[in-house]
């Protein structure tokens, strides 16, 4: 112990007592990083620690690879107690500024870093988040290549306000799914989704989707028709079969009349034969006073795939691509998860599914595809420009081709026409073909519906022979250089300016090396040490620079983005469904109004709509 008093004449402290022995037991040694003089998080740290948490890795096991790193507990520089206490600081600190506002935020910093980045916020009369749209410029540059085919879904609520989240979803030249665009909305009137696509085009510089997949709901359909007039409106086969399960009764567990039901639903050639099966159908089960049924035939244009050959959807049938995004998005999110937790979630799964995307990209341009049957002629130019997912669609044509029959209708020099039918010879199909032009069309419509060759038209250039894809009916959105025009100006590059992890890495390596070398000279420690001070000195001088116009920069966007926006009201999410119901359930569902969306005071704000090309 040691006391001492101030001796004001003088100006100087006098020790007055003084006593040798401790008043304490001496700590081990092995133990002294328990005391709280021995334990910090450093800036850096705690950087890495957030950048982890990002990733996905839980704060115990981020702790123990800490510890493994350091080489134990006692040289990590902080206790587990310490670190949970710090990763809790983190989450708190995210939203220290509200929900709502630390999302904005988020957006914000996503527009400093991306300069096409595009969303646009929506406020009710209180100041309260209402709707939320965002996309960035991978998506809008991905729209404008597959943009033609596009699934909006709204079946997805899992977050704490019982939010809608919306999802653009659309399918890439390997038919996987591909993002165009994430949106929030607080209720599923016509006016929301009138605004929403309203926005959605703005950010597509006016382009609108050729054909686009949504569920049964009025408030979408209205939407659609004032937006995307000219856009071919098609309902998911998936929900119509679900809300089917509630108006069959007894005939679910009628094996005959699923079948006819299914063959209505995707098996009809053309529309005459829907209505004829359609018919039997409705008089062999007696169904002609059935409501349900009558309004889904005054809607068979938006769902049966007989009325809609002559509009490109890749394929598509339902809005299976956004339902296995709600589901990989709800493998992380749950009924509790914030939106800022939601946008980080979000972003790891559209960062995945890129990745996914160049390696997909890597193996056609590198690799070529396998088949069973010998590639050459029409096989052999297909592995040349299709994409391996596309290539397979094309060898099961070309398989199937081998098994087709045909007979001659007419012919002369330069066109000739055939019957061509399959190996059940139950529907015979047209096809018309120009020798001189190379010009092929099939009855069947199936290029006009998916973008590839049927099998009745590879059986007759095979048969003429032609050994090559004519080049009208190589879809550019399945070839293999679909996206080449983004390799050129790089738009590829998918390396972050703003993620310093692998350069962090390599440093430390580096340092690391250095520090073995000169740990067992004396001389190069003090070289490495004057060194590190020396560094020091000028990174806390250009730090402070970097921070005042970073400040600066921090109160120009919130001067733009003027009030703090609140979050939206709390929802009770205890046994709430997942799915909405679709407007097949009129009388069932809730026909409430929101003030917020209806509200003259609303407010919006956003980033600068791009304008439209001109070519």
């Amino acid at each position: 112990m040691l006391r001492a008093d101030f001796d004001s004449n003088n100006g100087v402290f006098e020790v007055c007592h003084h006593k040798n022995e401790h008043n304490h037991q001496f700590m081990k040694q092995g133990l002294t990083h328990l005391f709280r003089s021995e334990r910090s998080i450093t800036a850096e740290k705690s950087k890495v620690i957030e950048k982890m948490l990002c990733s996905g890795m839980r704060p115990t096991d981020l702790y123990r690879y800490l510890a493994e790193e350091a080489g134990g507990e006692h040289l990590v520089g902080h206790t587990k107690k310490d670190h949970l206490n710090h990763v809790n600081k983190i989450k708190m600190k995210a939203i220290e500024g509200g929900d709502a506002q630390t999302l904005i935020d988020s957006l914000n910093q996503h527009g400093v870093e991306d300069e096409e980045f595009f969303f646009r916020v929506k406020l009710d009369e209180e100041g309260r988040l209402s709707n939320i749209f965002w996309r960035d410029s991978m998506m809008k540059q991905d729209f404008m290549l597959f943009g033609d085919v596009m699934v909006f879904d709204t079946t997805y609520r899992t977050n704490k306000y019982n939010l809608i989240c919306a999802l653009f979803v659309g399918v890439n030249n390997h038919k996987r799914n591909v993002m165009f665009a994430c949106a929030f909305i607080s209720n599923e009137q016509t006016k929301t989704f009138e605004w929403l696509f309203d926005v959605f085009k703005k950010s597509m510089e006016g382009r609108c989707p050729v054909t686009l997949f949504t569920d049964q709901d009025k408030a979408i359909s209205n939407g659609i028709e004032k937006v995307f007039p000219l856009t071919r409106h098609r309902l998911c086969i998936w929900h119509l079969y679900q809300n089917a399960q509630s108006h069959l009764g007894s005939l679910k567990s009628d094996k005959t009349f699923t079948k006819m039901f299914q063959k209505c639903m995707t098996g009809c050639a053309n529309s005459e034969e829907f209505e004829i099966c359609w018919k039997n159908m409705i008089s062999n089960y007696k169904l002609e006073n059935i409501t349900w049924f009558n309004r889904l035939y005054d809607l068979k244009e938006k769902w049966c795939n007989a009325y809609n050959k002559d509009f490109f959807s890749a394929g598509i049938l339902s809005s299976q691509r956004s339902e296995s995004t709600n589901s990989t998005l709800g493998f992380n999110a749950k009924k509790t998860t914030s939106l800022n937790d939601f946008y980080k979630i979000f972003k790891q799964t559209v960062d995945r599914w890129r990745s996914n995307e160049q390696t997909d990209e890597f193996r056609c341009i590198r690799g070529k595809p396998n088949s069973v049957l010998k590639i050459r002629g029409l096989l052999q130019h297909a592995s040349e420009v299709y994409t391996f997912n596309i290539f397979r669609d094309f060898e099961i044509e070309f398989k199937e081709s081998i098994s087709v029959s045909f007979s001659s209708i007419y012919e002369d020099e330069q066109f000739k026409a055939y019957n061509v039918t399959d190996d059940d010879g139950m529907i015979g199909y047209t096809v018309s073909f120009s020798t001189k032009e190379s010009f092929i069309t099939c009855s069947c419509k199936k290029f006009e519906e998916c973008g590839i060759l049927c099998r009745h038209c590879l059986r007759i250039l095979h048969n003429h022979p032609v050994d090559k894809i004519p080049e009208c009916y190589i879809m550019k959105r399945w070839t293999k250089f679909a996206k080449k025009n983004l390799w050129d100006k790089g738009g590829f590059d998918s390396v972050n300016n703003s993620n310093n992890f692998m350069w962090r890495n390599q440093i430390m390596r580096k340092s690391y090396n250095l520090v073995l070398r000169a740990q067992d000279s004396e001389e190069c420690r003090a070289v490495i040490e004057n060194g590190l001070n020396s560094i020091t000195l000028d990174l806390e001088s250009l730090m402070i620079t970097t921070q005042a116009v970073n400040q600066m920069e921090d109160v120009a966007v919130s001067s733009a983005c003027a009030d703090n926006v609140l979050d939206p009201n709390r929802s009770n999410t205890k046994g709430r469904r997942k799915r909405i119901q679709g407007h097949y359930d009129v009388g069932k569902k809730s026909n409430k109004k929101s003030t917020a969306s209806n509200s003259k005071q609303s407010k919006e704000f956003g980033t600068k709509t791009p304008n439209p090309r001109l070519f």
